[in-house]
């Protein structure tokens, strides 16, 4: 047995800190946990009662070219200050108003939007306009020029979800203005749905990056697809009816450092206990139900948010059908090898 007196081993680590050493054997166990230890808490955002009055009263303080970007941060109480709603991601609800145009730019951030509110107005990515509807699910991948204008009477409201954390972990961070406001339309609305979302490729393709050349994914598709999963077989004990969203040429994720997926759960199905180590965001599409989170039960309803931290057991519970989108870094674990789960 090893009796050195704490004092002679803190005046050794004293003594070697200044030449940028320290002890692992002082914090291994801090390092190499035995199972998942995220410091992200559950949290909920209630969107009608709570977050909705703030943003609209953001409109009135800042213009989206002010801003670049008017978005409230979707803020972990066990992350404060990080902006992160997980530890490797971002979530922020975005609003335009009738009249603005976010400015068009690009970076090294992976984004997804998650329409919320509104009807109409527009997202560009890459030369290519695409109406927004609620439930639409529309990527803008990694250096890719897009902007947002609203050119109907009424705010436009989506979710946000970026790999701002993955990216300033990896010290990759670029950026860059355009030097116009909005892009110039090069193809036409849907051009890249109807080129790509069909079971069909180009006969001459070849991507040019990982990410899905489908940049919108109308809900009505989806919520189709969903139903007739719901017709055809019982639903997943852990998940009911769930599906991912795919990168139609590969079958990958649409973005690789970001998986989305949207789920039904019928009216009172409650799912059995689950345990994921992607962090998850969901966001209430359609119905009313409730969430259990360890000893934490979230209350929800449509466009509500929430999120399930790395790890963390849950079961959901609808009480009519219900409707969820949800986003997390699951390609990301996959691709490493890292991503586990634990049904039930």
């Amino acid at each position: 047995m090893n009796d050195t007196p704490a004092a002679d081993r803190q005046a050794f680590y004293d003594a070697i800190a200044p030449h940028n050493l320290a002890p692992l054997w002082e914090n291994l166990h801090h390092l190499v946990t035995r199972a998942p230890n995220s410091p992200a808490l559950p949290a909920h955002w209630d969107y009608d009662g709570v977050v909705r009055p703030r943003l609209m009263e953001s409109g009135g303080l800042i213009t989206a070219r002010e801003a670049e970007r008017r978005v409230l941060i979707l803020e972990n109480p066990g992350l404060r200050g990080q902006a992160a709603v997980t530890r490797s991601l971002f979530a922020g609800l975005q609003m335009i108003l009738p009249g603005e145009v976010a400015p068009a730019h690009r970076h090294t951030q992976s984004a997804l939007r998650f329409i919320i509110e509104g009807h109409g107005a527009y997202t560009a990515v890459e030369g290519e306009r695409a109406l927004m509807e609620p439930g639409d699910f529309i990527i803008t991948p990694s250096w890719t020029w897009h902007d947002h204008g609203n050119e109907t009477d009424t705010a436009m409201v989506w979710l946000d979800g970026l790999d701002i954390p993955i990216v300033r972990l990896f010290d990759a961070s670029f950026a860059e203005p355009a030097n116009a406001e909005s892009q110039s339309v090069a193809r036409p609305e849907g051009d890249s749905l109807a080129r790509f979302g069909a079971n069909m490729l180009p006969v001459d393709w070849r991507p040019e990056r990982p990410s899905s050349p489908v940049f919108a994914y109308p809900y009505g598709r989806s919520r189709e697809a969903l139903a007739a999963m719901a017709r055809n077989g019982a639903p997943d004990p852990c998940h009911g009816h769930k599906l991912r969203y795919v990168n139609p040429a590969t079958g990958a994720s649409p973005m690789p450092t970001i998986g989305a997926f949207l789920q039904l759960l019928p009216g009172g199905f409650a799912t059995a206990p689950y345990r994921a180590t992607d962090g998850t965001v969901f966001a209430v599409v359609e119905g009313t139900g409730e969430t259990i989170v360890g000893e934490t039960t979230f209350r929800w309803k449509p466009r509500d948010i929430f999120v399930v931290p790395a790890w963390h057991r849950h079961t959901h519970r609808a009480a009519g059908d219900a409707v969820l989108f949800s986003f997390s870094d699951r390609p990301v674990q996959q691709a490493l090898g890292l991503w586990r789960e634990d049904r039930g």
